[in-house]
């Protein structure tokens, strides 16, 4: 398809150009520099505030709860990478590391419920269902701290996810004011792992947000006591 002439004309001026002067040439890559610089400073924040808590199932220190966050189902069941955490936790219970597990996620639909499946493969793997407690409106990590802090009561736990996702939840559990350490548990690094690492340098940029301005959950509701009620029957 032939362009006509005004139209060339439009592409053209709507395509950009690179400076033709040193001065201009300096800026545009100071500028580019300082987007790069800008785009990187939220994942910078999470390695910081967290590279130094994170542990493995082995050395994680001794907690009353661990925190595991959904990552999805697959006809009902965990996904692979959900399975994973969930398997870390119950280790650190069998362990003695921790006496309760929080499973957090996804609960907005009657046909999609994350924490239900998430309790179903705990028991299977040996935990209690007395010692697992369940949140169904942790839609997000900041959403899943701060319901945990707000509404469970927690004030320190160790957090179980991948090593890409680790670090933004040990700093939104910090800024939510939990003492959180984080197990990052092994992955095979296939699609999905690269799309997870290549996701958080964007969603470092939401957590950074969520840190400075502390939004409330998408919903809050009133406090629950499941954690203590679950901490009780654990101490029988």
């Amino acid at each position: 398809m032939r362009v006509k002439w005004p139209e060339r004309q439009l592409l053209g001026r709507l395509r950009p150009r690179w400076p033709r002067t040193r001065r201009g040439q300096r800026r545009a890559v100071q500028g580019v520099m300082a987007a790069c610089v800008l785009a990187l400073a939220p994942s910078a924040w999470t390695y910081t505030v967290a590279d130094a808590r994170i542990r493995t199932t082995a050395d994680a220190p001794a907690q009353q709860v661990a925190m595991v966050f959904g990552a999805g189902l697959w006809q009902g069941r965990p996904t692979p990478y959900l399975a994973n955490r969930l398997k870390a936790a119950a280790e650190l219970y069998r362990d003695g590391k921790v006496k309760v597990v929080l499973v957090t996620g996804d609960n907005s639909r009657k046909e999609y419920d994350e924490p239900d499946a998430m309790r179903t493969y705990l028991r299977e793997h040996g935990v209690p269902d007395e010692h697992i407690v369940s949140d169904f409106a942790g839609f997000d990590t900041w959403d899943s701290c701060v319901r945990a802090k707000k509404i469970f009561g927690v004030d320190r736990a160790v957090l179980v996810s991948q090593g890409f996702h680790i670090r933004r939840a040990i700093a939104l559990c910090r800024s939510a004011g939990i003492d959180a350490y984080g197990v990052g548990v092994d992955a095979v690094h296939d699609a999905t792992w690269y799309y997870g690492g290549t996701r958080e340098v964007f969603a470092a940029g939401k957590a950074a947000l969520d840190a400075v301005f502390r939004p409330d959950p998408h919903f809050l509701g009133p406090r629950e006591s499941g954690i203590g009620e679950a901490l009780a029957a654990h101490g029988r």
